[in-house]
């Protein structure tokens, strides 16, 4: 299976509408002759929609010169991800690498086709003066079958898709295409096909009350779902981006308690514990190979004694190996789409109760009244590692509660999510030198019992000890500032 990254820009334009000449824009030289093909897709989703709604595109397509199954994952007009495959001369379902990809977005649930789109395609090429190519740009007359409403479309676009360019290429070739009458087109084909039941699948808007809250949960699911795909291949963006949606999940869940029925919502919440429970040691073997690596090859090269760097590597490679087993098994199983079927209906569904803005509000306050007391009882305790961590903890509540208000507030509210961010990295650099020192004291004890030297395992810790020391006092500092009353005043509100 192929993975590319699709950065393209997607623009109408009439049947009366004239390509203009883009020669000069952001490096082209020449254009190349024009290329026809004549592509015949057939997109597959599950009866309510699944895939399009998290913006997922699964089809199988013929013609062109990536004829096979394909995967895309990410918003038209953008950087997307896409997975290719082969295909058969008679397969009608999904290859099973492309639907473990998508088991997420479909909920586990059966696909079927949903749309055809069959493509008629003019393509060249811009080529800069050495005959590389920048882009392709395709001017297609596209017809469409919804094949389970009926409903047909026709119309016309054009695609420009970087191939050896950046970005300056598609900005340029953007404003040359706007100043002839082209206009950007924010949605896929398959998204314009199924528009009609997309729409109608829409949820019912939630009480305006509630709907800060919901909006962010939404956000936060399907940034879960949109980042499946990467998890499930070990990419380190995709765990990490997945593991912080499970965190402000569960984080939301628990500030806005009462909103839902109590035992769903905890119920749901130790599900997405568990979900987290694997991404984590996947996410954190990653960081601490990286950070040990670097903390060795930082080392003069009298104080490495041995094979520190390849015994560290060593381990990490199979705790990593292990870590990534584990998590597949979770992204495989039945427990984790009934985790996103019950999400779904938590995030979609009526709520419990009826409430306010003021309700909302008072519940963001108190996330960041408690992460305050957190911290100030860690630091009368004596930067306590343990209190320190709780505290790091709260500060990540607090800040996700006021994400929740951020839309509605805008600057004030955005200003204390940076301070809370920075005072949170600087618990979180306190922690990881803690987790650092441990796994440095075990391997250690690990060199020692084969009979090598230890030396080097103890020069690292004792810097890592000193960057703990030395990270309270601007701990201090930093808390201070997140806690002036210009920055926090409008929480009052």
């Amino acid at each position: 299976m192929a993975t590319v990254v699709e950065r393209e820009r997607k623009y109408s334009g009439d049947a009366g509408f004239r390509l203009p000449d883009l020669t000069g824009c952001g490096g082209v030289e020449t254009t190349s002759d024009a290329t026809a093909h004549d592509l015949d897709a057939v997109y597959l989703d599950t009866p309510d929609l699944r895939l399009a709604r998290s913006g997922f595109a699964l089809r199988r397509r013929t013609g062109g010169h990536d004829a096979g199954w394909h995967l895309k994952v990410g918003a038209a007009g953008g950087a997307r991800t896409e997975y290719q495959f082969p295909a058969g001369p008679d397969d009608a379902a999904p290859p099973p690498e492309l639907a473990a990809l998508v088991r997420a977005a479909s909920r586990g649930g059966p696909v079927a086709p949903a749309a055809r789109i069959v493509t008629r395609r003019r393509e060249r090429r811009l080529l800069d003066g050495a005959g590389r190519t920048l882009a392709d740009v395709a001017e297609d007359s596209v017809e469409s079958h919804d094949l389970v409403s009926g409903e047909r479309q026709a119309w016309h676009e054009l695609e420009v898709e970087l191939v050896d360019g950046d970005e300056a290429v598609l900005d340029a070739v953007d404003a040359r295409l706007r100043a002839a009458g082209a206009l950007p087109v924010p949605v896929s084909k398959s998204q314009r096909a199924l528009g009609a039941r997309l729409a109608a699948a829409r949820p019912a808007p939630a009480d305006p009350g509630a709907a800060p809250v919901l909006d962010y949960l939404t956000a936060q699911r399907d940034t879960l779902i949109g980042h499946h795909p990467g998890a499930w291949g070990g990419d380190e963006d995709a765990v990490h981006d997945m593991r912080v949606a499970v965190r402000r999940l569960r984080s939301t869940l628990r500030t806005f308690r009462g909103l839902w029925d109590r035992r769903e919502s905890e119920e749901l919440r130790a599900e997405l514990s568990w979900l987290g429970g694997r991404l984590g040691p996947v996410r954190d073997t990653q960081v601490l190979a990286a950070r040990l690596a670097a903390a060795v090859r930082a080392e003069p090269d009298e104080l490495v004694l041995g094979q520190v760097a390849a015994r560290l590597a060593e381990r990490f490679a199979a705790d990593l190996a292990a870590a990534l087993d584990d998590l597949r098994a979770a992204l495989g199983s039945d427990r984790y789409t009934d985790l996103l079927r019950r999400l779904d209906a938590l995030v979609e569904g009526p709520t419990a109760r009826t409430v306010d803005a003021r309700w909302v509000a008072r519940r963001v306050r108190r996330a960041v009244r408690r992460a305050d007391d957190r911290l100030d009882r860690a630091l009368t305790a004596g930067a306590d590692d343990v209190a320190l961590h709780e505290a790091r903890k709260a500060y990540k509540r607090a800040r996700y509660a006021v994400e929740v208000r951020e839309p509605a507030v805008g600057g004030p509210a955005a200003k204390l999510v940076d301070r809370l961010k920075e005072l949170q990295d600087q618990l979180g650099a306190h922690q990881d030198s803690v987790v650092t020192r441990e796994v440095l004291r075990e391997q250690a004890l690990r060199a020692y019992a084969d009979g090598e030297n230890t030396f080097t395992y103890g020069i690292l810790h004792a810097r890592q000890a000193t960057v703990a020391e030395r990270d309270v006092p601007a701990l201090v500092r930093t808390a201070r500032r997140a806690r002036r009353r210009k920055v926090r005043r409008w929480l009052k509100r």
